[in-house]
């Protein structure tokens, strides 16, 4: 037998399923949310290719971030170089390529070098890091343990990094390690995927407001900031859409959209192509046809003849005046250190960094500290 709590238990239970009733236009609902969501979770991963490292470091007055009261809890960010479905396996092309050794412990001490002659700017999240990290500081010519803030983005050249505070909505930190000072930029704007420019003295901010199309932000390394409106429907984006470099660093490239067909909600949009604008005052440029998107400046070979772009289904090396392709690639977040060597990132396994030549074939491969192996990594020229 049933209590009498019991019953009146079940009797409001059927009462509330009476009056429960089908929410309208539930699919596209949960259709723009996923959208939403999926766009944050894109910005948030891209590296990269782009190779973002979420971090802090270990000087108070330049990096750490105080501890808020009370700190929501956010979804761990993806690794940008995780392989897609349909990727295939890691080709062996260079029987015999020389194997340099791994850096002993006291790596961090002093820039880590690649082959080609850059160097590890930052080393962020990854599978097992929980947020922590380092960054290079040129400054004082070694990395500083990091962790706190929800981004940073270490020039390529210079003493600054770019800062992003989920307790600061609508600024963008300047840290200079140099000078030991952090100045705060207000844009008022929802920032994505912030990149810096070739020389470290420009910061491209992808902008976009409540109910407002996406805009052209540029941030000088002085606190310099302009913004500038950008015509959505004349250059048309879809699918994880922000601005990145171009190698000279004059100006900055927006991906097209392709096809012309269905866009699928489950592979990468096709694309055309990106549409330049200069960086100084927004004006459109120049279009240049490629079936992918570039990662950053270093994507494009120093002639510009050759760009690294992450095709629809796996990376292309592509010629930029007719946007044929030339080669797959093993990785899209591929780093031209001259105008016939690439350096790149192995995809799987040890994810050892690999400089190769124009035809593939790997020359010299550098494996990372055991510590860097499961994180992103950026990289600059030394």
């Amino acid at each position: 037998m049933s209590s009498p709590a019991e019953e009146a238990l079940r009797a409001a239970v059927r009462d509330l399923a009476l009056q429960a009733r089908p929410a309208p236009d539930l699919a596209a609902v949960a259709m723009r949310r996923g959208r939403r969501r999926r766009a944050r979770r894109r910005a948030a991963a891209a590296a990269g290719a782009a190779l973002v490292a979420v971090a802090a470091v270990a000087l108070p007055f330049v990096l750490l971030r105080p501890e808020s009261p009370v700190r929501p809890a956010l979804p761990e960010p993806t690794a940008t170089l995780t392989p897609t479905a349909g990727s295939r396996p890691e080709p062996t092309t260079t029987p015999n390529p020389e194997v340099l050794p791994v850096p002993g412990p006291s790596w961090s001490a002093s820039p880590l070098a690649l082959p080609g002659g850059w160097v590890v700017t930052s080393a962020g999240q990854g599978s097992s890091s929980r947020g922590s990290g380092w960054v290079l500081d040129r400054s004082r010519g070694g990395y500083l343990r990091a962790e706190g803030y929800d981004g940073v983005w270490p020039a390529p050249k210079g003493t600054l990094t770019a800062l992003a505070d989920e307790t600061r909505p609508g600024k963008i930190g300047l840290a200079d390690s140099a000078r030991r000072q952090t100045k705060w930029i207000r844009t008022g704007k929802w920032i994505m995927q912030p990149q810096w420019s070739p020389d470290g003295r420009r910061l491209a901010l992808t902008l976009r407001g409540e109910g407002e199309p996406m805009r052209l932000g540029v941030l000088d390394a002085d606190g310099g900031f302009r913004e500038f409106p950008v015509d959505t429907d004349r250059y048309f984006c879809t699918d994880s859409c922000f601005f990145t470099w171009t190698r000279d660093g004059r100006e900055v490239a927006l991906q097209q959209t392709g096809g012309g067909g269905p866009l699928s909600e489950s592979e990468r949009h096709p694309r055309r192509g990106v549409q330049l604008f200069s960086a100084d005052d927004g004006r459109p440029t120049r279009f240049v046809a490629m079936p992918g998107d570039p990662a950053g400046p270093w994507a494009w070979s120093p002639d510009g003849r050759l760009v690294v772009v992450q095709g629809q289904h796996e990376p292309l090396l592509v010629e930029t005046a007719d946007g044929r392709v030339v080669r797959s690639l093993p990785a899209a977040d591929a780093a031209f250190v001259t105008d016939d060597r690439l350096l790149y990132r192995r995809p799987y396994g040890s994810r050892d960094f690999v400089l190769a030549d124009s035809t593939g074939r790997d020359l010299v491969r550098q494996p990372l500290p055991p510590e860097l192996v499961d994180r992103n990594i950026t990289v600059a020229p030394r």
